[in-house]
């Protein structure tokens, strides 16, 4: 016979009260009455049963079997009630109340015993960060960090606090109640500081309302002036709405309006952020509005310097000389680039140059410090990532479509510049973030570092509803070709002789082999010649894909179309720039050891339409150039990261486009590639959280995994 027990506090005593179900022949349907059992032995075998006390006195048997302070019931003439000492009572609150309902003996606490007390962890309590906003990133500026104890929700005084801090026993008189005191929580209200917090720490752990503290994960209330800023930098507090800024020869969008007014909140409180929209959304005129804003505020104003691949140099020239007529504009590039006379307006540069010259632009007190396609410092130890460190700046802002490409470390590279400290160091952001994410899959990690990261990235599609609704559609098309016989013969050649070395080597000499492998499939895949190194030989009839590319271009060309074809290889752009010119068709070939203003001469005339075909590499024009003449854009091999080959196809489908943009992608059947594709389809769905590490992923494939992966299949 199940039986349960009650906890009761009684003139200051613990005692311990079974009660047992009552068990009536009449009427059957009547549900189980639980009776005190004192009650209960007063009753005759009519009211309790003929089996009544025996059952009783088992079920106590069996309580008393699972908690050992239970055992001297079973002397007593009526099982009805024992007195617990202190240490018996906070036994039963540290666990044993958890053993015995394992054991099917339920545990009640009487209803006058209040069981609410309760803790938290509040921080900004106390601490010197003063009013100024910049004092976030002082890691001297500390703030409170400590428990607080409550009942029934309501925090406790300092002299209740001392109360429970100084009690003895795990029963207290408070507010003219009995209230349970476990032992952590005494334990807690004696030593309730923690360590203190850096001020960039305590926004974190006030964004996401949470921390863990040993080894437990527990609330978190933010107070004072640390939950005065969360509420500014999530935007839920009363704030200015700005306006586009009189100066800008533009019209802002509704969502590039809100782009502003985020970017304005981000700056003004000195914290920074990283502008992540579609590529084609118009990022580059809602910084230029935002530094026209930041103009008319004496505390803002500064010189805005942009840091940008090289081959947006010119385009960025245009666009502030279209939006912003009234700035000046100075590109810090090749020989005679000065920095002399530096007050205001704009000043653009590439990655290299600012990593050759990062003491010079360290002297000049800039305003802004953008760094656009942020992507290219995405590695934090890479020269470029640590200059980039080094320039001072009141605000800085990254701009750039892909935050993650291939993991998680991206972003946090991207927003440890942007807003240092607020993701903690690298390893431990490692251990506390990205591990749980990638490697565990763990939605709880998830959510929270998404709580955690929104407010400092924001991130709008050109899907979404009502961002872009003037934009017309793309349509996506995979074009599976057949190998030619040559190409089948080299792609089974390639395999078994690289498996074979594959399967005798170790560590990273097996790595390499490996991305040896795939680079030579897929260039197989493209063309023969370009595996081959044949810069001179024939081409037609040798690929299947080649065969594809020109009827493509015959039937675009014949509708008087204009069409990008990316390509991740210079060599096989090298290849196919030397094919259309046989076949005399017009056509320009951009990569990366093309000059900067060469390149913008290209781009204006493929946009003025005077060449249809635009041959590009994939890494050095997949991101920056505006390219909306174009209506087809043609995949000629496929990336291992799908993000990379939608930013290139934004080169055309971005705003200012008006027809339909038609996108190709040539896959070689029964290949790698095939598989490519169906990774890029997980990818995908992953992107905005956890992504796989492409290449050097497949390096750590088993044998039998590589040999399945990359075997040719249906070939002939």
């Amino acid at each position: 016979m199940p039986i349960r027990l009650r906890l009761a506090a009684e003139d200051g005593l613990y005692r311990i009260r079974p009660f047992a179900p009552v068990v009536r022949a009449h009427p059957p349907d009547r549900p189980e009455e639980y009776r005190d059992v004192a009650e209960l032995w007063s009753l005759d075998k009519e009211e309790f049963g003929s089996r009544g006390r025996i059952d009783t006195t088992l079920g106590v048997g069996m309580a008393a079997a699972a908690w050992a302070p239970l055992r001297s019931l079973l002397d007593a003439d009526i099982p009805d009630r024992i007195e617990l000492s202190d240490a018996e009572v906070a036994d039963l609150l540290d666990g044993a109340a958890e053993r015995l309902e394992a054991s099917g003996v339920m545990v009640e606490w009487d209803p006058e015993l209040d069981r609410s007390l309760d803790a938290k962890v509040v921080v900004g309590s106390s601490g010197r960060l003063s009013q100024s906003v910049p004092d976030v990133f002082d890691q001297n500026a500390l703030q409170g960090f400590s428990w607080q104890l409550s009942v029934g929700g309501v925090p406790l005084d300092d002299e209740e606090m001392a109360l429970i801090a100084d009690s003895d026993g795990p029963v207290l008189r408070l507010r003219d109640r009995w209230v349970l005191v476990p032992p952590l929580m005494a334990e807690r209200a004696r030593d309730p500081d923690l360590k203190p917090l850096t001020a960039i720490d305590a926004l974190s752990v006030a964004l996401t309302g949470s921390t863990v503290v040993d080894g437990r994960r527990v609330e978190v209330e933010a107070t004072g002036w640390v939950a005065s800023l969360r509420e500014e930098v999530t935007g839920n507090s009363d704030q200015e709405v700005i306006e586009a800024p009189e100066a800008l020869n533009a019209t802002l969008r509704e969502y590039q309006l809100e782009g502003l007014r985020w970017l304005h909140r981000m700056t003004s409180l000195g914290l920074g952020g990283c502008l992540a929209d579609d590529m084609g959304l118009g990022k580059t005129v809602m910084l230029i509005s935002l530094h026209l804003h930041r103009r008319l505020n004496p505390q803002t104003a500064g010189p805005t310097l942009v840091v940008c691949p090289a081959s947006l140099l010119g385009n960025w020239e245009r666009e502030i000389q279209r939006f912003a007529p009234g700035e000046t504009v100075r590109r810090y590039h090749g020989s005679k680039r000065s920095l002399d006379q530096i007050t205001g307006g704009f000043v653009l540069t590439t990655y290299g140059t600012m990593r050759l010259d990062a003491e010079r632009f360290e002297a000049v007190p800039w305003g802004l410090l953008v760094a656009d396609e942020a992507q290219h410092v995405k590695n934090p130890r890479s020269a470029g990532a640590k200059a980039l460190r080094t320039i001072p700046a009141r605000s800085r802002v990254a701009l750039t479509g892909t935050p993650v490409e291939n993991n998680l470390s991206e972003l946090w590279a991207i927003l440890d510049w942007t807003t240092p400290g607020l993701l903690g160091g690298h390893g431990s952001f490692r251990k506390k973030w990205a591990d749980p994410i990638e490697l565990e899959g763990s939605e709880s990690a998830t959510r929270l570092l998404n709580r955690l990261v929104r407010p400092f990235l924001l991130r709008r599609r050109k899907s979404d509803p009502g961002i872009a609704p003037e934009l017309p559609p793309k349509t996506i098309t995979d074009q599976p070709v057949e190998l030619t016989p040559e190409q089948i013969k080299l792609y089974e050649q390639a395999v078994r002789e690289n498996m074979l070395q594959i399967r005798t080597a170790e560590g990273i000499n097996r790595r390499g082999l490996v991305l040896k492998l795939l680079t030579s499939l897929k260039q197989i895949c493209n063309h023969p010649a370009q595996f081959l190194g044949e810069a001179d030989g024939a081409l037609p009839e040798r690929s299947g894909k080649l065969e594809l590319l020109d009827e493509l271009l015959d039937t675009i060309l014949s509708e008087e179309g204009s069409v990008l074809v990316f390509t991740q290889y210079v060599a096989m752009a090298k290849l196919l720039k030397r094919h259309l010119d046989e076949r005399e068709i017009d056509s320009m070939l951009l990569h990366g050891g093309t000059a900067v203003r060469q390149r913008e001469r290209m781009v204006e005339r493929f946009q003025n339409g005077d060449v249809p075909v635009f041959l590009l590499s994939l890494k050095a024009a997949g991101t920056g150039l505006n390219l909306t003449r174009a209506d087809h854009v043609i995949h000629y091999d496929r990336w291992w990261n799908p993000a990379v080959e939608e930013q290139a196809t934004d080169r055309a489908h971005r705003i200012g486009q008006e027809k339909t943009v038609q996108v190709h992608r040539l896959i070689a059947e029964g290949t790698i590639e095939d598989r490519i594709a169906s990774i890029h389809e997980t990818k995908r769905e992953l992107a905005d959280a956890i992504v796989s590490s492409g290449e050097a992923a497949l390096t750590e494939l088993s044998n039998d995994d590589l040999t399945e992966l990359v075997e040719l299949r249906n070939a002939g």
